[in-house]
């Protein structure tokens, strides 16, 4: 046994390791910059993408919704701006479209609330968090916050239980996160310890938030059929209500009496599929996919006399991005194919992008790698992230690396990388259309410029989104995709890749 003295050979081993790094990276750019030859990023232009990005997330489309006629008209707006460039269907039957049934289990209108003399409508005057069936009638008690010192004052066991809900989230967690994951978790909490309901009452300083998140909750869930979230059960209602209920509520002597019932259907959306054939006689059976979305939240409750809720960010930035992708592709096309989908109800659960990686209209074997456009238009002009950058979310190495050389070569991003760690609040890597694919061990990253007080309001309107951005982004992605289209093998998942969850 040879014994080495760690302290004293660690700068050596530290010198070697770096200059093994600078070898890697310098390798890693000189590849890069030797397959980016003959490449035709100048077909990326700002004046294409903001003139589609205006086209797609004006009010015409009506913000895109989900399993709408909306987003099937803006869908066939895309596929035929697709043709247009030249790309191919690769649909289902030859076409550019692969319909899908998506599944919505929500609260019927026979549903009843009532507290005491206030008769309550859901998605009117009150709001249950989750559609499942309850039949409760009991006595209602206010527990002020709920703090271990409010429940020592009250018997909750067999009653409704009220709750004030404060409008004071935590710092670097959006609003519907902290308050869907603090409703919840504490409802669990009281009904675990006896409660037959609970009642969140907005204060003054939640009014906000009220207005904001419970347009979500009267649509019910979504999922695709027989999913996880189509089940229903009988369990605890738990009731959101506005700050006008607050002085009310807190009158003793009232009686709770909530009866909902749920209805479950289907109905179609779609995934847009097109590619650009490769032009090497081996490697065109192989697939690069560029990945976006073309749904966002449609027409809602109106905020400041808004009702459409455009999603100018969230997505047709990446949409349009995509789109220039495609055309760059079709003038000069890759050794690997192109395949270009746009997922149809990722708001509703990543839905179209599931079905597809369930239903590939290409064997998925062939898919080599996933690039995914996910709002890329707002905050500083210089900064972006790569989701699946780092551990435990990197599956591929060799692409995450084709990512970083471009941008040290061509793009000039400064990297976050916060947002991509396991333990950041937002789950951001878990909420995008890479995720599927990732789940099936295709190498997938997916490019972000990361949230933004308009998300998910009717402000994510096109006029704030930064064109010249969204170009710099679509630059990225494509020459990314144009690097791994063209290097002679294809790039590996990472071994022993394992998401947390």
């Amino acid at each position: 046994m040879i014994y080495l003295n760690y302290n004293k050979i660690r700068p050596l081993a530290t010198a070697i390791l770096m200059g093994m790094l600078s070898i890697s990276n310098s390798l890693s750019l000189a590849q890069s910059k030797a397959s980016q030859t003959g490449n035709a990023a100048a077909a990326i232009k700002e004046s294409d993408i903001k003139r589609d990005l205006f086209a797609l997330a004006g009010d015409h489309f009506r913000g895109r919704e989900g399993g709408s006629l909306d987003e099937l008209k803006a869908s066939v707006w895309i596929a035929d701006q697709l043709r247009a460039m030249g790309l191919q269907p690769a649909g289902d039957d030859g076409t550019f479209f692969q319909f899908f049934h998506i599944q919505r289990t929500r609260i019927t209108e026979t549903s009843r609330l009532t507290i005491g003399t206030h008769q309550l409508i859901h998605g009117q005057d009150a709001f249950i968090l989750a559609p499942a069936i309850a039949s409760v009638d009991a006595p209602l008690v206010f527990a002020g916050r709920g703090t271990p010192e409010d429940l020592a004052k009250v018997d909750i066991k067999g009653k409704a239980v009220a709750l004030e809900f404060s409008g004071t989230p935590p710092a670097e967690l959006s609003y519907r996160r902290f308050l869907l994951g603090t409703m919840n978790r504490k409802a669990a909490e009281l009904v675990k310890a006896g409660a037959l309901a609970i009642v969140w009452v907005s204060n003054s300083d939640a009014q906000f938030y009220f207005d904001r998140w419970t347009t979500g909750l009267e649509r019910g869930r979504y999922d695709l059929p027989g999913g996880p979230n189509t089940r229903v059960f009988s369990q605890a209602p738990t009731v959101w209500l506005p700050a006008s209920a607050l002085e009310w509520v807190k009158q003793p002597g009232q009686q709770f009496t909530n009866v909902v019932n749920v209805e479950s259907f289907n109905y179609p959306s779609v995934n847009i599929v097109a590619k650009v054939p490769g032009t090497d006689p081996k490697l065109k059976d192989e697939y690069v996919l560029f990945s976006t979305h073309q749904d966002h939240d449609g027409v809602r409750r109106a905020v400041a006399g808004d009702s459409i809720w455009n999603g100018a960010d969230d997505n047709a930035s990446g949409c349009v991005a995509t789109m220039a992708i495609g055309r760059a592709f079709a003038q000069k096309p890759g050794k690997r194919s192109a395949l270009i989908v746009f997922h149809g109800a990722e708001e509703r659960g990543l839905l179209g992008s599931r079905y597809y990686v369930e239903h590939p209209t290409v064997p998925k074997g062939s898919i080599v790698a996933v690039l995914n456009a996910e709002m890329i238009g707002r905050n500083a002009p210089d900064s972006a992230a790569i989701l699946g950058q780092q551990p435990p979310h990197r599956n591929s190495s060799d692409l995450v690396n084709a990512a970083l050389a471009v941008n040290q070569a061509d793009a000039h991003f400064k990297l976050d990388t916060l947002w991509d760690k396991p333990e950041h609040p937002e789950g951001w890597y878990f909420r995008s259309d890479h995720l599927p694919y990732a789940r099936a061990n295709v190498p997938a990253i997916a490019f972000t410029t990361l949230l933004h007080p308009d998300y998910h309001t009717p402000k994510d309107e096109p006029d704030r989104i930064n064109t010249a951005k969204v170009t710099r982004i679509a630059k990225w992605i494509y020459l990314t995709g144009w690097d791994v289209a063209n290097r002679p093998q294809r790039v590996r998942v990472d071994e022993g890749f394992k998401l947390e969850r």
